[in-house]
């Protein structure tokens, strides 16, 4: 992708915040398979109450893109979301004792609140740019932590399967055409105004990814 690029300026803005939550201390224990169960739980729990918002913020995207294409691309997306990854959080809180008030109705966290907030206020726009931006960060930074092909993957199914849903040829494939989505309005669509909008909107989701991993370590 060009270094000048209009995702890449976005990232290198936020540099800092985003290799933070790359290099996390989540990701590493994570990796390792020495995560404790009750950072997991804790953190799978919060994730989880993200899925409705989410999914609620990509019919926005769709309802609100400028083209056929691009509304394609973005339902089969949504499909995999609520199949795939959320029988993994169903076999995940079996296998973690998560109790079922927990998975429908958990306290939430400031930074699981601000992030559904910001779904719901992106998604509320009514502008596709603000969306894919949102997206961008929410898949884009996934990826970056969990594509390390050189190491190996955890040996219980709870780790190593977080992992291998956000390092796969499809995943790959999906935050890639985010990314050019997001270069292509900003280099043919947007104005100033509404360039600067979405930069804020991707701002405020990699400064709340970062809290979200830190909240995984502050349990009760």
């Amino acid at each position: 992708m060009d270094q000048g690029s209009f995702f890449e300026q976005l990232r290198d803005a936020n540099r800092d915040r985003w290799n933070a939550s790359v290099n996390h201390r989540f990701v590493q224990e994570l990796f390792a398979g020495s995560l404790p169960d009750d950072v997991m739980r804790h953190y799978l729990v919060q994730d989880y109450q993200f899925i409705d918002r989410f999914v609620a913020l990509i019919g926005a995207a769709v309802a609100s893109a400028d083209q056929f294409a691009s509304r394609v691309v973005l339902t089969q997306f949504a499909a995999m979301v609520t199949s795939e990854e959320n029988t993994y959080f169903q076999r995940s809180f079996d296998a973690l004792g998560v109790p079922e008030a927990d998975r429908l109705s958990p306290r939430l966290t400031e930074p699981t609140r601000g992030f559904r907030d910001l779904m719901s206020e992106a998604a509320d726009s009514r502008r596709y740019a603000n969306c894919i931006a949102v997206m961008c960060v929410a898949e884009g930074l996934y990826l970056d932590w969990a594509d390390q092909p050189e190491r190996p993957l955890p040996p219980r199914f709870e780790h190593a399967e977080w992992i291998t849903l956000h390092a796969n040829d499809g995943f790959r494939e999906f935050v890639g055409w985010l990314r050019s989505e997001l270069n292509r309005l900003g280099e043919t669509q947007l104005d100033a105004q509404a360039r600067d909008e979405a930069a804020a909107f991707f701002a405020r989701a990699v400064a709340l990814e970062e809290a979200f991993f830190d909240g995984a370590f502050q349990i009760g």
